[in-house]
């Protein structure tokens, strides 16, 4: 039955024009209210705009005339070259040094300021407190103290040239208080006076990028007591590989494995006390560091290429000398190019930004360069306390060190913070809040009696003795050193401090006192070779050391495919040229991602009920040539497939902890455990290993989001590199005014162009003996760290296309590539 509608549902009340006269008068106010908070808006962003443009503008640098240097004994005259490079000549070294500080900070001062501040754990001031982290970390890893102590105990000239280092530095910005890089106006804040202890803390920056790997003991400890399972752990942390080339220099058969088998692994697990303890989680382990910092990409490891050979297989028939050093890429790079000169003193090459002298490349007699040695100089140690004491390793109770120290917040109220230590080092329960235990940091780095800093003494070396005196020296971090001469002499040696183990080196934390350092591998003992019979050395941080070496370094070497690489191809070859190095160094082939594709590929054919997407990949990565390059579709389906099946195999056995799963030789344990089909390892709800790697394959296109057609998924459409300024996060202006922005990235982590998204070689250097101002340098981006300076991004077609350039160094050639010529006055 219907029923008539009311009055009250079929007719609307009727609204009086006056009214309607009123709510048009406040739309129309309420729309032109809208509008012109949008013309507002838009005008404050063009005004921004037009006022970092104006601030950076007025930051350039001066490159050409005369400036006044109060404190110098005589003129400097700064050469800029055409990709803006500072060739400096000084009447004395320590107006060498007063130049160099000045020129740097001329270009990268807002980056020394960050640099220091991230060492000291300091950014939190002027960044905010997403930063508080990160600084309570390095505070209590004791950085900056730590750098006080070197400077107050390293050698009266060398602490007279770091000082001469900040009078330059201290020199520009008194100079330019209202011109300084745009990030300080960003920030609104004005940089503190440089002093000698701030670039020794630069130094200590790149010590715990290089040389820190205590997270993974703890990992690895949680690890293992989850697996309850020796043999799954070892599985997991492979010490060396049938693959590793020990730059012992003798002549190899390249067509067998290496028969040195790895070091044992020690029997610390069993001698440690087991606990139950709730252990801290991964969320705290990986320590925020602002720049540099560790990789962000999976495999990503801070390390190197080097390379050393003799006369006999060179073209030239002098040495060749190659190094690449892989760390995070920053904007500004890392290193900056310089060309020091004084009476006594050539060199050429990168420095650290904040810190002097030439890190690596070459002076008029000597070469060398480096990668990281993997050293194991680290210890943990659950201490027993008890209020404010602790027991001693002589079973006396000593009073704790109480370091009392006082965080400041931009925006918030100061944090104190008290670091307490034991006679091992600091504890690091702050950075750890998951961890009930107190464990101690025991690092060469604290030890009292190590302050040497022989940077100086290799610059004006001139032969093996006196720059193997100087290596000799070298306390952290450690490394793999290669050298070449004029002479003709060709070397290799692993230097810094590691200690000498009795017990063994523990990969997990120690409870007794049983492990104490007895003192440290003497440097005659270390591995190393001069002029070998096989005329080649190459490092790449995978294992150096051999069955005769008489004391172990570290369990945890890196990857052996690029060390692998580089030996196969250049050991044996004759004739070789600068040119032939650079192709190596930007080598994109991976032969364990090509057995794995042709596993990937094998499984596919064996397993029934697969798909014509499915066998399209098989056919693809069949026929592959193990070249990672942008065009490749079979680099997109391997490498994804290997990146699905790592949490295949890890979950079911580790759940949520498999995330905490790092070794540097990650990719090696899993090519091993896939190679030889280990039944521990197969997943639950597999039949056989066919099945799981075909479902590797499939979850790795689906992820990928791989076209149905997989001949069209090219590598280079989502594998990128994408650089961007540390300010990039806060300020999206400043992130596309300074980054590159993504692009395609050919290679991968176990290619000898090792890469990642912000992650790869940071520079590129490469000397002949028969032609020095032929010697090649190129870092990433360019010197300057102004986006509106010509020398901001000039190297990075040259560097993202495998090319290069040479650094001019005699006279005739500076003078030849001269652009600009600025003169330092007294």
């Amino acid at each position: 039955m219907a029923y008539p509608e009311s009055a009250s549902q079929t007719q609307s009340p009727e609204i009086s024009p006056a009214v309607a006269r009123r709510r048009k008068r406040w739309l129309r106010l309420l729309g032109g209210c809208v509008l012109a908070l949008l013309v507002l808006l838009a005008i404050a962003a063009i005004a921004g705009v037009f006022w970092l443009r104006s601030v950076t503008q007025a930051a350039l640098p001066q490159l050409d005339g005369d400036l006044h240097l109060a404190g110098l004994s005589a003129p400097v005259t700064v050469r800029r070259d055409a990709h803006g490079v500072p060739h400096i000549e000084a009447a004395t070294q320590e107006d060498l040094f007063v130049a160099q500080g000045y020129i740097t900070a001329q270009d990268r001062l807002w980056q020394m300021d960050a640099y220091r501040r991230n060492a000291n754990g300091e950014l939190a001031e002027v960044m905010g407190h997403s930063l508080l982290k990160h600084d309570i970390a390095q505070r209590v890893l004791q950085f900056r103290n730590t750098a006080q102590r070197v400077y107050n105990n390293i050698a009266p000239d060398e602490r007279a040239r770091l000082d001469a280092y900040a009078r330059g530095v201290n020199l520009f910005i008194a100079q330019h208080p209202d011109f300084l890089p745009p990030e300080f106006a960003l920030l609104h804040y004005k940089p503190k006076p440089w002093t000698g202890v701030d670039s020794l803390s630069v130094g200590m920056m790149m010590i715990e990028t290089l040389d820190s790997r205590f997270e993974t003991k703890l990992a690895r400890e949680r690890i293992a007591q989850k697996l309850q399972n020796p043999k799954l752990v070892a599985n997991l942390y492979p010490v060396g590989s049938w693959r590793d080339h020990p730059p012992t220099g003798q002549i190899v058969d390249l067509s067998q494995p290496n028969p040195i088998s790895p070091t044992p692994q020690s029997d610390d697990d069993d001698d440690d006390e087991p606990t139950q303890t709730r252990l801290a989680p991964s969320d705290d382990l990986h320590r925020l560091r602002a720049v540099p910092g560790l990789p962000e990409c999976d495999g990503c490891q801070p390390g190197s290429n080097n390379w050393v050979i003799s006369g006999k297989h060179t073209a030239s028939r002098k040495p060749l000398l190659s190094n690449d050093m892989h760390l995070s890429l920053t904007v500004p790079n890392i290193w900056y190019m310089a060309d020091l000169s004084a009476p006594g003193y050539h060199a050429a090459g990168v420095t650290l930004t904040g810190f002097p002298y030439v890190i690596a490349g070459h002076n008029e007699h000597v070469a060398w360069g480096f990668t990281a040695l993997y050293a194991d100089v680290q210890d943990l140690y659950v201490e027993k306390v008890q209020g404010n004491n602790y027991q001693a390793d002589d079973a006396q109770w000593r009073p704790l060190v109480v370091d009392h120290e006082v965080i400041h917040v931009r925006g918030s109220e100061d944090v104190a913070l008290d670091v307490k230590s034991t006679e091992h080092g600091p504890l690091l329960n702050p950075i750890l809040p998951g961890e009930a235990r107190p464990i101690a940091l025991q690092w060469t780095l604290y030890d009292p009696t190590l302050n040497a800093l022989p940077i100086y003494a290799m610059n004006v070396a001139s032969n093996w003795t006196e720059f193997s005196a100087a290596l000799g020296q070298w306390c952290w971090p450690t490394q793999n050193v290669v050298y070449s001469d004029d002479q003709g002499h060709i070397a290799y040696h692993a230097v810094g401090k590691v200690p000498i183990r009795p017990r063994g080196i523990a990969d997990v934390p120690i409870y007794d006192s049983a492990h104490a350092w007895t003192n440290y591998i003497p440097f005659d003992e270390m591995p190393g070779a001069f002029d070998p019979p096989a005329g080649f050395l190459a490092t790449a941080n995978a294992r150096v050391t051999t069955d005769q070496t008489k004391y172990p370094l570290t369990d945890e070497w890196a990857d052996p495919y690029r060390t692998e690489r580089i030996y196969k191809v250049l050991q044996g070859r004759d004739g070789l040229t600068p040119k032939d190095l650079l192709a190596l160094q930007t080598d994109i082939y991976s032969e364990v991602d090509q057995e794995m594709g042709h596993r990937f590929a094998y499984a596919i054919d064996h397993t029934a009920g697969t798909d014509t997407r499915l066998r399209k990949a098989a056919d693809l990565m069949r026929s592959w040539d193990g070249r990672l390059s942008t065009d490749s579709a079979a680099a997109s389906i391997v490498t994804s497939a290997r990146a699905a099946l790592r949490p295949m195999l890890l979950d079911p056995k580790l759940g949520d902890l498999a995330r905490d799963y790092e070794w540097s030789e990650s990719n090696f344990a899993l090519e091993e455990i896939v190679m030889h089909a280990n039944p521990d390892w197969l997943p639950p709800g597999f039949k056989d290993w066919d099945a799981v790697l075909t479902e590797a394959v499939r979850r790795g296109m689906q992820k990928g989001n791989a076209p149905t057609d997989p001949s069209h998924w090219t590598y280079g459409s989502w594998h990128v590199v994408d650089l961007e300024h540390p300010l990039g996060g806060f300020l999206p202006i400043v992130g596309r005014m300074a980054g590159t922005g993504p692009q395609p990235l050919s290679g991968d982590t176990v290619t000898v162009k090792q890469v990642g998204r912000a992650f790869g070689p940071s520079q590129r250097f490469t000397i002949d003996w028969s032609n020095i101002d032929g010697a090649t340098e190129n870092i990433a981006l360019g010197e300057s760290g102004n986006p509106l300076s010509p020398y901001f991004r000039d190297q990075w077609s040259d560097y993202a296309s495998g090319r290069t350039f040479p650094l001019p160094f005699s006279s005739a050639a500076v003078a030849a590539q001269t652009r600009h010529t600025l003169r330092l006055l007294p």
